[in-house]
């Protein structure tokens, strides 16, 4: 089997110990109580557990170790501490969400959490040490910028996945495919020459995209489980951890192409849909004179939802994005001519018009839209996932009946 094929069983054993962990995490949750409670704003009346972060990690935990039994994938372990300080690093961001879950933490003691998986990666070698930029060449960290980079990396990253959890299956199915995304594009560096064989990127892509996969039946439209905060802030720093070792170790290259300036671009590509919502919510709340971690109610789903497009479908338009800006890090890869481009051209602008002017959103759908968007809860107190919350249950439980379409 190719190590392509090995690779593939990772991602099938990362997605099926998660689906199989959701059934009892589901259960443990209701039985001790750690669910999103039924209020006076939602139209469920069972409660919603959201032990969902537990299953991922556990999954995760279950493809690493099956992994580390792989002849084909040993490098990876042995040849640097890197997959340790993952693991290290997605245990203490899921001890982190899981207290913040069960009882909201302040925003600096949540900080502090993040800077402390920022410093297991660090200090472990997972981190970014040179990159090109366009136009201005290669440029190689010094040692004292490195751990800022990496901080800022991990914060940035875990609060882009964080906010953006705000509809059932959104942010689990946009790591999903940015995750296979970016696990395509390290494997294909690596076959090149580019990236080591015992780099860990493209392997930690691998099994965010698997757990992810393995939980979204279970979140999609209406969710049976969430993540929580244990669970968005897992993904990010996995995502953080993956984009730094591929996208910040690529060596000088002769030939001036969009392909070997892609290294630079790859969060910006793979999570482009989160990235640009958490630029917005700091400059959006800044300029309000209000804390970044305030509460609003103008994230992208809440502008989808206002538009008119029901929870299911603005999860759909936002994977569709997805999809189409991971397209344009992976066609140089495997198509160098320009021509390349057009059909995902084609693509963005269809995506691009049903997202604005879908011939189902008449007049007076907006009004329900932005019942809608008030029914689903801007960020937690603490800045947090909006999955697991009581006013988030709330948008999973009445999705379906506050909007309809013709």
């Amino acid at each position: 089997m190719p190590d392509l094929g090995w690779y593939g069983l990772v991602l099938a054993v990362a997605a099926g110990a998660t689906a199989a962990l959701t059934v009892p995490a589901r259960r443990l949750s209701l039985r001790v109580g750690y669910v999103a409670a039924p209020n006076e704003r939602t139209m469920h009346d069972t409660p919603i557990p959201y032990g969902g972060g537990a299953a991922m990690f556990l999954g995760f935990l279950v493809a690493v170790l099956a992994a580390a039994a792989i002849p084909a994938l040993r490098p990876v372990f042995s040849d640097s501490p890197e997959m340790l300080g993952v693991v290290l690093a997605a245990g203490a961001i899921f001890a982190v969400g899981l207290i913040d879950d069960v009882r909201d933490m302040s925003a600096p003691a949540k900080l502090a959490g993040q800077i402390l998986a920022a410093s297991i990666l660090y200090f472990l070698g997972v981190t970014m040490y040179q990159f090109k930029v366009p136009l201005a060449g290669f440029i190689v960290l010094t040692p004292g910028v490195i751990p800022l980079i990496t901080a800022a990396w991990v914060i940035a990253l875990a609060n882009a996945v964080n906010l953006i959890d705000g509809l059932d299956g959104l942010a689990a199915g946009i790591v999903a495919i940015g995750g296979g995304a970016l696990a395509i594009y390290g494997i294909r560096l690596t076959a090149l020459g580019l990236l080591p064989v015992d780099n860990v990127g493209p392997l930690v892509a691998v099994i965010a995209c698997g757990i992810c996969l393995g939980f979204l039946p279970f979140n999609f439209n209406p969710a049976r489980l969430f993540m929580g905060d244990a669970g968005a802030l897992l993904l990010g720093v996995l995502m953080a951890a993956s984009t730094m070792v591929i996208g910040g170790r690529t060596p000088p290259t002769s030939g001036v192409t969009y392909f070997f300036f892609a290294p630079l671009f790859i969060p910006f590509f793979i999570l482009g849909v989160p990235i640009v919502d958490l630029t917005f919510a700091f400059i959006r709340r800044t300029a309000h004179g209000t804390s970044f971690h305030t509460p609003d109610k103008q994230h992208i789903h809440h502008r989808l939802l206002r538009l008119g497009h029901g929870p299911r479908r603005s999860v759909l338009i936002l994977w569709a994005w997805t999809a189409i800006l991971s397209g344009f890090l992976l066609f140089p890869l495997f198509m160098h001519r320009a021509n390349a481009f057009i059909p995902l051209g084609a693509a963005a602008l269809g995506v691009g018009l049903y997202t604005l002017f879908h011939p189902g959103l008449r007049k007076g759908n907006g009004e329900a839209a932005d019942d809608a968007a008030d029914d689903v809860a801007g960020d937690s107190p603490s800045g947090g996932s909006e999955n697991g919350r009581a006013p988030r249950a709330a948008a999973a439980g009445r999705s379906a009946e506050v909007i309809r379409f013709p």
